[in-house]
């Protein structure tokens, strides 16, 4: 018998969850998008629905309806392209991931989208954990504990694959550690690391990533030194594998330069090598990313109480 879905995940929530995301995603975006226009459908935002942009998109690019990203993405699925799925949160413009309310209400739009389908469905299954992303992105950690513990119960029932079990093990970790909830983050990502490491080896994007997942968890719990030896260990195959520009690298240094200077121990060499490492990740983050992505803030903020 199948367990009962939470309260938000109900049929008759997702209409008014997705226009309350909406209306707040427009509202966030509203101070940057006065008197442009949408690049998919050539219309300024109205009285009916205001435009967004939360990407990586600068000067006039970029801005855009949410509504008109949606029908994007379920066009981009239907016909069954390559990276289809990416545009439920990938800009197609500058490639970059959406942040902030726009990834929220995104999640929203891809949860009404597909809620109907049999449970079984990996459409179904893609967009719990879209929306679970949004509602974590947006500090909604309840909800999004809510969601990611709903979906690990059923990929369980429906006997998923180890590798599906992983990603979503780690993204429940992410959401225990927002909640503080540290040391059942931290066991939850060292499994997910070793399973990710036996299944995929160290080369591999999944590997790289709960890698860095499972830093972060260590560095929750102030066991700096583990941070860092995972992160001197990880860090250069990230870096030949992904490239110096890629956001995952960007935030393995971001960890290790925080943990550098963080650590009650710290040296003055440490202190040193944590302003070097932030000050060329942040330069990196703000040309690739732009100044306002979370990544570059965090990196400057690092940054700054590293230099005090």
């Amino acid at each position: 018998m199948a367990e009962a879905e939470p309260l938000l995940l109900r049929v008759d929530q997702a209409e008014p969850r997705y226009n309350e995301a909406l209306q707040t995603a427009v509202a966030a975006c509203a101070a940057d998008t006065v008197g442009q226009t949408c690049y998919i459908c050539y219309g300024e935002g109205d009285e009916d629905e205001g435009l967004v942009r939360r990407c990586s998109c600068r000067g006039d690019n970029g801005f855009v309806h949410l509504s008109c990203l949606v029908r994007a993405a379920q066009v981009a699925v239907e016909r069954g392209d390559g990276p289809g799925w990416m545009r439920w949160d990938t800009c197609g413009l500058c490639e970059q991931e959406y942040y902030g309310d726009v990834l929220c209400a995104l999640g929203w739009a891809c949860w009404k989208t597909y809620m109907g389908r049999p449970e079984t469905d990996l459409a179904r299954r893609f967009a719990m954990t879209r929306l679970g992303h949004g509602l974590l992105e947006t500090r909604h950690h309840e909800d999004a504990v809510s969601v990611m513990e709903a979906q690990l119960s059923l990929e369980r029932r429906l006997g998923a694959p180890e590798r599906l079990m992983l990603v979503v093990r780690s993204n429940l970790a992410s959401s225990y550690e927002a909640l503080g909830r540290n040391e059942e983050a931290m066991n939850l990502q060292q499994d997910v690391y070793s399973g990710c490491l036996r299944l995929n080896g160290e080369e591999h994007y999944d590997t790289l990533l709960a890698a860095n997942n499972y830093a972060v968890s260590l560095f929750g719990l102030d066991r700096f030194e583990e941070a860092k030896l995972l992160v001197r260990k990880t860090m250069p195959v990230a870096r030949r594998i992904l490239g110096e520009n890629d956001g995952l690298v960007l935030m393995m240094r971001s960890i290790y330069g925080t943990a550098l200077y963080d650590d009650p121990a710290a040296t003055p060499d440490d202190l040193r090598e944590a302003v070097s490492t932030l000050e060329d990740a942040g330069g990196i983050a703000r040309r690739v990313l732009g100044g306002k992505h979370p990544t570059a803030v965090k990196i400057e903020q690092s940054l700054r109480q590293a230099r005090a």
